[in-house]
């Protein structure tokens, strides 16, 4: 890591913690003293500090096991919480998100993309992981401040436009997500063994996939849910 600037970690750490504060802004629109934003405002620190501890430890540097611990420690956790929240606070959490929020939270894609553009220079990534590859993730950040804008115009909520945010913006980080996968090293590496991705197995960016992107997934899948239920009704 000693190719990347300092400020790189940073501007990442400071981003990190935007997308939390969002969520967070999100649930005390919700209610702090409801049960499933307790359950959050409890979770949410502890599972940052043990992300960071594992990676500063280098536990996710250890490559060679399978599944990866990467997924097992941090990512699979962090999906049976997205996955609890849908089962069993649908009516009492996610369909009373604010929908502006959970959309503008996205603008941390921006400068997320930034950040993996400095690690590929920096040798920490692939090129396909950024903006000058594959990865067009970026356009999800700059899209929301639009969308923003033109969704909540008015006294109207423009669902179609926000349906339409959300469902590019899921594919957008499918792509993306499978890219990193494909190139961590790992047993199932399929991409990028010249430069693999190894900037997510060490501290701060293994807050990538254990923080940032399981916050970006579940907005994205708490707006289409709360637009589902609103264009049924």
């Amino acid at each position: 890591m000693d190719a990347v600037p300092g400020y790189v970690s940073v501007v990442f750490l400071v981003t990190t913690f935007a997308a939390v504060w969002f969520l967070l802004q999100a649930a005390k629109a919700v209610g702090l003293q409801t049960f499933p934003s307790k359950i959050l405002l409890f979770l949410l620190p502890l599972w940052i500090i043990f992300q960071c501890v594992l990676s500063i430890g280098g536990f996710y540097q250890k490559t060679d096991s399978l599944p990866p611990r990467l997924f097992l420690f941090g990512v699979l956790p962090s999906l049976v919480l997205i996955i609890s929240f849908f089962l069993f606070f649908r009516a009492s959490f996610i369909e009373r998100l604010p929908l502006k929020l959970i959309t503008l939270l996205h603008v941390v894609r921006i400068p997320v993309e930034m950040v993996l553009y400095w690690l590929f220079i920096g040798s920490q990534v692939p090129r396909a992981m950024t903006f000058a590859g594959w990865n067009y993730d970026i356009a999800s950040g700059i899209l929301a401040l639009l969308v923003y804008e033109i969704a909540f115009r008015g006294n109207a909520v423009n669902k179609s436009v926000l349906v339409g945010f959300n469902l590019l913006g899921l594919l957008l980080l499918v792509n993306i997500v499978s890219i990193a996968v494909l190139s961590l090293p790992s047993p199932i590496q399929q991409l990028a063994f010249d430069q693999p991705n190894r900037a997510v197995l060490t501290f701060p960016y293994a807050l990538l996939p254990t923080i940032v992107v399981p916050i970006v997934l579940f907005a994205h899948l708490a707006a289409l849910w709360k637009l589902s239920r609103d264009m049924r009704n």
